[in-house]
Order: structure tokens, then sequence, then C-alpha cells
């Protein structure tokens, strides 16, 4: 039986505290480049209305150049509370870009230092700030001077197994004004391979006097659990865990809230949840917005018979009523009575 230990329980029970800004619940959905876009922070927020949600990460040289805002910082005025996250290497822009967040409606500003892939790292953003400590400073300097809510960060424990450099990195975050700080317990070169490093989180959690989220494998609300039990963070963040599953962040905050379990969505349960996520983004993005949503179908169909084809078909889909009709159908079948199966594709990785 999953229990919290009374320490845990005790401190958890507490709202997060972001320098000067309070969050009712410790569990956080993570920023993830290409998914987490309005539609799908509604779905998230329809289980975990207390939770904090993160945009989709905000390339601030490109916010300077462009007249309009980019879609990507659109947020709902309802959607409380909300953080808008940025990457860049250039600390003026970054000042900038945070000043547009926060108009934007942003609680908090996060600054990706974190991001492991090639055409982020190499333009000096993301993952490869950790090789850059000076700049990181400055960046997080210039954008707390310049905005009025808490600057966060989000980071990796370091760039390989031979540069884990994330004890230092971080203390340096929290001298320049940073108010709280995401780990992943992998390096950049680990990518998303590989298990998270969680003793590395908690090694963090005792140098700084700010919160420490721990990021990285929470898969389940087990996992998540087992994460702060080990580490001693101040709470989590899901990522991939919540990829057709945007039920994640709102069983762990459950859990931590009563000590109870939420009964898992069925089969059909989630294929309705997919059904509502093509329709919003059809409505939200157009036909763009049904290309968009093939991945996300995809992630959905698991776990009952026929689940692999409906991946296949799903992964085709041309227009939303192509989509719904597909996902109809999947949801008669099942309702007949169709049987469960364990279905092994359930592995999923962001690029």
């Amino acid at each position: 039986m999953l229990t919290l230990s009374p320490s845990l329980q005790a401190r958890l029970s507490q709202p997060l505290k972001i320098g000067s800004f309070e969050v009712k619940s410790r569990v956080l959905q993570s920023p993830l480049s290409g998914v987490t876009d309005l539609v799908f922070r509604r779905l998230v927020r329809r289980y975990a209305p207390d939770s904090m949600m993160y945009t989709e990460m905000v390339n601030a040289t490109g916010l300077h150049y462009v007249k309009q805002l980019p879609k990507i910082m659109e947020v709902d005025p309802n959607e409380r509370p909300i953080s808008i996250q940025l990457f860049d290497c250039r600390p003026d822009f970054l000042a900038e870009a945070a000043v547009k967040a926060v108009a934007e409606g942003a609680d908090t500003v996060d600054i990706n230092m974190g991001c492991p892939v090639n055409k982020i790292t190499k333009n000096g953003g993301g993952s490869s700030l950790l090789r850059q400590p000076e700049v990181a400073e400055a960046i997080v300097r210039e954008v707390v001077k310049a905005v009025d809510v808490p600057v966060t960060v989000k980071t990796r424990i370091g760039w390989n197994d031979k540069e884990i450099t994330i004890l230092d990195f971080a203390k340096r975050m929290e001298d320049a004004g940073a108010q709280m700080i995401t780990v992943h317990g992998r390096t950049r070169a680990q990518g998303y391979n590989g298990n998270a490093r969680w003793e590395w989180i908690a090694r963090v959690k005792e140098v700084l006097s700010i919160p420490v989220i721990g990021n990285g494998d929470i898969f389940s609300v087990e996992a998540a659990v087992k994460c702060l039990e080990q580490t001693g963070a101040d709470g989590v963040m899901c990522s991939r865990g919540t990829l057709g599953y945007p039920f994640l962040v709102g069983e762990v905050d459950h859990f931590l809230k009563t000590g109870e379990l939420l009964t898992p969505p069925t089969p059909i349960q989630r294929l309705e949840c997919a059904r509502d996520h093509l329709q919003a983004l059809w409505e939200y993005k157009g036909d763009r917005g049904v290309r968009q949503a093939r991945k996300h179908m995809t992630w959905y169909a698991k776990g009952f018979v026929g689940a692999a084809d409906l991946r296949g078909q799903l992964s085709l889909v041309e227009n939303v009523n192509q989509g719904l009709d597909l996902i109809d159908r999947a949801i008669e079948q099942l309702t007949k009575g169709y049987e469960p199966e364990v279905d092994t594709e359930s592995n999923f990785a962001i690029v």
C-alpha cells in the first residue's frame, strides 16, 4: 500500500512558495515543446486545477524581431497559475522577452537551461548554459531586474558524466536571484535515455534555500512519491508521463493532498479525452491543429486490444472528422466488451 511518511505529508500539505507567489499544489506540469499549448494545459488543469502550468518554451531572439507575439505565448486569463518559459543566451533579449511574458499574464518566468536538443544548444541556449555559468548568472540577474514576478530556472545535472556541475550551477542561480529551480536528473548527453539520477536532486536540495523541484521519470503516483521521499524535493514536475495521459498531474496532486489513490481512467475514458483533445485542437488551430493532434492521439491509444492498429490509423488522419470517427468506432468496440491487454508500446520521446 502506497503511503506518505508523516514528515513528507506535513511538508507537502503547505502551499509551494515561489518568492512572493504561492501555489496550492506541489505538482507541476512541465513545459514540453510542441505539446503544452493552451489546449493541452486546459486538459491537464481539468484534473489538476491548482497546479502550475508552463507554456512551450519561447525563443527570446525570435520574440525580439516579431511584431506579433507567437501563439505559444497565448495565455487564458483564467488559467492560473501559469508560467511562460523562455530560452536564449542573450541576457538583454531574455529580459525584454520576460517583460512581454508578464504582460501576457505569466505568474512566473522560467528560463530553460536544460533542453538537450542540438538546434537549441548549438546557439547557446538550453543545457549549453551549464557550460557557461557566468552567462547563465547574467541572464537570471537581468531578467530579475526586468520583471516583478519570480524568476525560475529549469536545468539538468550536467553536460555529461564528466561534467556534472549542478551543485555549483544551482547555487549560482540562487545567488543571481532565481526563486526556484527544477532539476531534471539527467545529463545533457543522456537526453531522455537511462535512469534519472534523483540522488543529485537530493544533493541540490541540501545546498539551496529556494524551492527545488524534482523532474525525470515521474510516470506514476508511485514514482512521484518515491522521488519526493528520496530527494526531499519541494515538489515534482511531470513531463513525458503526461503524454496521452493528462490525468497524471491531478492523480499525483490528489494523493499528496489526501493520501488516496484515484482509480485510473479506463481505455474508454482515455479515448474520450483524446476526442476532446482533437476537437479542441481543431477549433483552436484548424487543420494545423489536426496535424499536431496525430501524435497526441497515438499517445492516448494504448493498453487495449486493437490499440496498435488504431495508432497507425490515427497517425495518418487528414481531417478532424476522420479522426473523430476512428476514435468513436474504437470507443464503440470497447463498449461492446473488448478485453484489455498489455500494450508494450508505452514509452515515447520528446524531440
